[in-house]
């Protein structure tokens, strides 16, 4: 951990996987400086607003964010800001800004002050429809805006690395769960649900994730700050596996020892749906020498665990987009 280098700067640390990044690194005993936008929603962070630098600015204002970059000097930079990843942020010229031109404005102000190291998240999403392994050597084939703007923007970071050896990695998340996740995804909404004894609508059980619980994530983060060989490179975060729906399912309905029984096919595929969706994750696994610690049992159990201790912070969420 104390490879590290302070200043450490996170944008997006009121999203599911920053604010869990952020919780890490406070535990940890680092004084973390965030970029917040004023609007945004803090109810995953609340607890820990006063052991953070936090500092509300609007990132698609370039002047703004230069000159707080100016005055932080970040040397470790975790971005994670993003808009567009659900379906509620269906702005188009905001799914550019956020996610495009944020990066090369944030990349660009930090290369005036010199960095340690700049971690881009990317998206699995970037990859499109396959029918294998996804891999970082495989075409992308975006398919929406906000993966459209994923795939530049990592392309950008992957450019500027090469050309100017910099200390640059891309991060590519598959399906990531765990704690503070997302109300409206796949998980939280079915434990919601069956905690509630209620039978979900489904698509197809035959839809596929390939699943990474959100501690395991975290862990990539932490040690791409350590390994000289991420520079430069993009690498997929994930399990390698493939895990239907109905195998989802399943498993958290006996964690809950609920009998509802799922209403499969009642809901259309969305756009993203797919039944290959899984990572190949041999690059990554050279490169970090790393085995995932949590498998879909343990995570599905210490989910349903914070769930249980948690659920009303869900409930009280308001004014989302």
């Amino acid at each position: 951990m104390s490879d590290i280098r302070e200043p450490i700067l996170i944008t997006g640390a009121a999203g599911f996987i920053g604010s869990n990044l952020l919780r890490r690194l406070i535990k940890k005993k680092f004084k973390v400086n965030v970029f917040i936008n004023q609007k945004t929603n803090l109810w995953r962070i609340k607890d820990l607003l006063n052991d953070t630098n936090i500092y509300f600015v609007d990132l698609t204002n370039k002047k703004k964010l230069s000159l707080l970059i100016k005055q932080v000097k970040p040397k470790t930079i975790f971005h994670l800001s993003a808009y567009g990843a659900y379906p509620f942020q269906n702005f188009t010229d905001l799914i550019k800004k956020v996610n495009l031109d944020v990066t090369m404005n944030l990349l660009h102000s930090c290369e005036k002050y010199g960095f340690e190291k700049f971690i881009n998240t990317g998206s699995s999403s970037e990859y499109g429809f396959k029918n294998k392994k996804m891999s970082e050597q495989d075409l992308l084939s975006p398919n929406s805006h906000y993966a459209v703007f994923k795939s530049a923007s990592t392309m950008f970071c992957q450019y500027e690395a090469k050309s100017k050896l910099l200390p640059i990695t891309t991060l590519r998340p598959f399906h990531v769960y765990g704690p503070y996740e997302e109300p409206s995804r796949l998980i939280p909404t079915l434990v919601k649900q069956l905690s509630n004894n209620i039978s979900p609508k489904l698509v197809s059980p035959h839809i596929s994730r390939d699943l990474i619980y959100i501690d395991d994530v975290i862990d990539y983060y932490l040690l791409s700050c350590k390994n000289d060989r991420v520079n430069g490179e993009i690498f997929n975060i994930g399990s390698g596996k493939s895990t239907n729906l109905r195998k989802i399912y399943t498993t958290i309905n006996a964690f809950l020892n609920s009998s509802r029984k799922p209403q499969w096919n009642t809901m259309k595929n969305r756009k993203w749906d797919q039944n290959i969706w899984v990572a190949d994750m041999k690059k990554t696994k050279d490169v970090f020498n790393k085995k995932n610690s949590v498998d879909l049992n343990t995570g599905i159990k210490k989910f349903i665990k914070w769930y249980k201790n948690n659920y009303k912070i869900y409930e009280k969420i308001r004014n989302r987009g």
